[in-house]
C-alpha cells in the first residue's frame, strides 16, 4: 500500500515579484532540490495549523494571512503527496533557515521546473500567471489593437485575454491568429477567448472560457502545458471550474462597473474565493491600485478592461 502524505505549503511573494525558497536537505526523499516551504500535517492538526506551525519552524515566521490557491496530488515510486497550496499575504518576523536549511528569495520568472521536485512544478505554473490580467476592449481595427497593445507594453503586461464580444466564432478566429502575431512584437502572450473547438487552430498559450462555456464543458481538453481560465460569478460556477481543472478563474463583479451594478462586494467575493483551491482574479471596477486589497480578500491577482487603459 503506498504511503499518503499530506503536507501544507506556503507560498509568499514580496513587492520584487521574488518567491521565498528553501533548498531541500540531500538526505531526504527529493533531497537535493529547492522547494516552497512546509511541511507534513500532523494527525489531529488542521491543515491551517500545520501551515502555521511548520513555518514557525523553519523559518521563525508567524502567520497572520493567508489564502488558499491549489491542491496538489502527486505520485511518487514510494509514496504520494497531497500538496496544500496556501499564498501568504502577511507575517511576522524576518524569514530565516531556522533548521540550519539554505532559504533564497528567486525571480519568479526565473524559477526552473528542474530545480524543484515534481510535485512542485504545479506551483510553479500558478506563480507564473501574472499578478494583473488585462482584458481587451472590443477592437474594431488592428490601429485600435496596436494602441491598446502599446499601453499594455508600457505597463510591463505579458499576458492578456483577448475578448472579443462583438464577433462571430470565424471572424473572432481570423482576428485572433492575425492579433497574435501582432501581439509578438510587444512581448505579449493572447488567452483565447473564442469557441473551444477553435482553440486548437489558434495555436493560443491559453483557453479562457466565458461563464457560458464553461458550463457547457464537460472535461478537461486543454493540454496540461496550456493555461485553461473560466469566468465565474457565483460558488456553482466556481465548483464546475474546479471540476474541471482549470489553472485560474475570475471573479465578478466585485464593484460597480458601467455594465453592472449586482455587485458583490469585498466581503461576499472573500467568502466564495477561499472556498475554492484555486487562483482568482478579482474583477469589476477595479485596477492596478487595488491588487493589495485584493489580496487581503483572498484574491491570487487583479483583471479588468478599462483601468489598464486609462479610462
Amino acid at each position: 500500500m503506498t504511503i499518503s502524505i499530506h503536507v501544507a505549503v506556503g507560498v509568499i511573494i514580496n513587492d520584487n515579484d521574488e518567491a521565498l525558497i528553501t533548498f531541500r536537505p540531500k538526505d531526504k526523499p527529493q533531497g537535493g532540490l529547492w522547494e516552497f516551504p512546509g511541511g507534513k500535517k500532523e494527525i489531529n492538526e488542521t491543515i491551517e495549523l500545520a501551515l502555521e506551525r511548520e513555518f514557525m519552524e523553519e523559518l521563525s515566521i508567524c502567520l497572520k494571512s493567508y489564502f488558499p490557491i491549489k491542491k496538489i496530488r502527486h505520485s511518487y515510486r514510494e509514496y504520494s503527496v497531497v500538496l496544500d497550496v496556501w499564498m501568504i499575504t502577511d507575517y511576522a518576523q524576518t524569514p530565516k533557515g531556522a533548521e540550519g536549511q539554505g532559504i533564497e528569495w528567486r525571480s519568479i520568472q526565473s524559477l526552473d521546473y528542474e530545480d524543484f521536485p515534481e510535485a512542485n512544478k504545479q506551483i510553479i505554473k500558478i506563480l507564473k500567471l501574472p499578478k494583473f490580467l488585462p482584458i481587451t476592449p472590443d477592437l474594431e481595427d488592428f490601429e485600435s489593437l496596436r494602441k491598446v497593445l502599446e499601453v499594455y507594453s508600457m505597463q510591463s503586461i505579458g499576458l492578456v485575454q483577448f475578448r472579443q464580444t462583438h464577433l462571430d466564432a470565424e471572424r473572432y478566429l481570423r482576428f485572433f491568429k492575425e492579433a497574435q502575431i501582432v501581439a509578438e512584437e510587444y512581448d505579449i502572450r493572447l488567452l483565447f477567448n473564442g469557441e473551444l473547438r477553435d482553440f486548437h487552430r489558434a495555436e493560443a498559450v491559453g483557453f479562457h472560457a466565458n461563464s457560458q462555456r464553461l458550463m457547457q464543458i464537460k472535461n478537461r481538453s486543454i493540454p496540461s502545458d496550456r493555461y485553461f481560465g473560466a469566468s465565474c460569478h457565483n460558488m456553482s460556477e466556481l465548483k464546475k471550474a474546479l471540476e474541471l481543472g482549470v489553472d485560474y478563474v475570475s471573479l465578478s463583479p466585485v464593484l460597480e462597473t458601467k455594465n453592472h451594478n449586482d455587485l458583490m462586494g469585498w466581503e461576499k467575493f472573500h467568502k466564495l474565493a477561499i472556498e475554492v483551491h484555486l487562483p482568482v482574479y478579482a474583477l469589476g471596477g477595479l485596477g492596478i491600485k487595488d491588487l493589495r486589497t485584493a489580496r487581503s480578500h483572498g484574491a491570487y491577482g487583479v483583471s479588468g478592461i478599462s483601468s489598464w487603459l486609462g479610462n
